[in-house]
């Protein structure tokens, strides 16, 4: 094909639609109105003598044309941005652009607040977005470009991601204020649960995949014991919730029982064994380590989360990933 017949536009407005599937969602994406889209998609049909693609529904579906392109059309466009990407002269508080993040909504709660107001602050022109751990596979969509960086424990990555130590994350145990079974063994606050209390109590698990198991399960099958699950969430919140509201107990990360505690009628108890305690790390693809807003951003996550007062529970050396506890 003759590529005069091309410009950078059109590469940009293919990729759109590819990530999109959607006209009117690709415009809303690189800034460009619903008929520009259709007239670019037009002259990408003429171009390249492809319908690349059909309308099912209220989507745009892509020919096998139109998905053959999709990674190396991505490529390019890295490239190209890396290309004409300033080495110098970054200043904060001219950038223009959202960063998107992802990672659990312990994150979205104790971080992401205190984060927007400092950058709010210094570079008026960045937006902040933050999606759920459930999204998908960290390596998947850093090379997609769908998030800019992810919070998350320990993960099994490409050898192309970099990742920088957060916190670790210790757990603790809560429970209602007014719960009948632990007041009855006259267990207060910070004390350690006794053990026969612990596995015979409810529980609730936060399981992002939906699994009724988690790391406490497997600190007491070590030792010949097991818990009862009845209840599995998605979101800490949720699970801080249920257990203000019933007779459950959790284990959770200890930063967050103490967030929770302040607004919710829990209180906070001690583990009657040893639960391995996760390293969280801040994840994001290679090719950004030198690019001087990415850097930026994630100068300003680390900050914040040093300002959040995370301490080091444990030895580092201990940290095993565990998707629920």
């Amino acid at each position: 094909m003759n590529l005069n017949a091309l410009d950078l536009n059109l590469v940009r407005v293919l990729d759109a639609l590819l990530r999109e599937k959607s006209v009117t969602r690709a415009g809303e994406r690189i800034g460009l109105s619903q008929p520009a889209v259709s007239a670019a998609l037009n002259r990408l049909r003429h171009a390249l003598n492809d319908q690349l693609f059909v309308r099912r529904g209220n989507d745009m579906v892509p020919t096998p044309r139109a998905e053959s392109l999709a990674e190396p059309v991505r490529a390019a466009l890295r490239e190209i941005e890396r290309a004409f990407q300033p080495a110098k002269d970054f200043d904060p508080a001219k950038l223009e652009r959202t960063f998107t993040f992802m990672g659990a909504d312990f994150f979205s709660m104790l971080l992401m607040p205190s984060l927007a107001a400092r950058i709010a602050t210094g570079a008026p022109g960045v937006s902040l977005r933050f999606l759920d751990s459930a999204r998908g596979d960290v390596s998947r969509l850093l090379q997609d470009d769908e998030i800019d960086a992810a919070l998350e424990r320990p993960l099994e990555v490409s050898d192309w991601v970099s990742s920088a130590p957060l916190f670790h994350s210790p757990f603790a145990i809560i429970a209602a204020s007014d719960n009948a079974a632990i007041s009855l063994a006259g267990i207060v606050q910070g004390e350690c649960l006794p053990m026969e209390l612990f596995c015979e109590l409810p529980h609730v698990l936060r399981s992002i995949d939906g699994s009724m198991s988690g790391a406490t399960d497997q600190a007491l099958a070590e030792i010949g014991l097991q818990r009862r699950v009845s209840l599995a969430l998605p979101h800490f919140q949720a699970v801080a919730l249920a257990v203000a509201q019933g007779s459950h107990l959790a284990a959770v990360p200890r930063q967050f029982a103490r967030w929770a505690a302040k607004s919710l009628p829990i209180v906070i108890y001690e583990p009657p064994l040893s639960i391995s305690v996760p390293e969280v790390r801040m994840y994001w693809h290679a090719r950004r380590d030198d690019e001087p807003p990415h850097r930026w951003i994630r100068e300003q996550i680390l900050e914040e989360v040093a300002k959040l007062g995370f301490k080091d529970w444990d030895d580092p050396a201990s940290a095993q990933p565990h998707p629920a506890v």
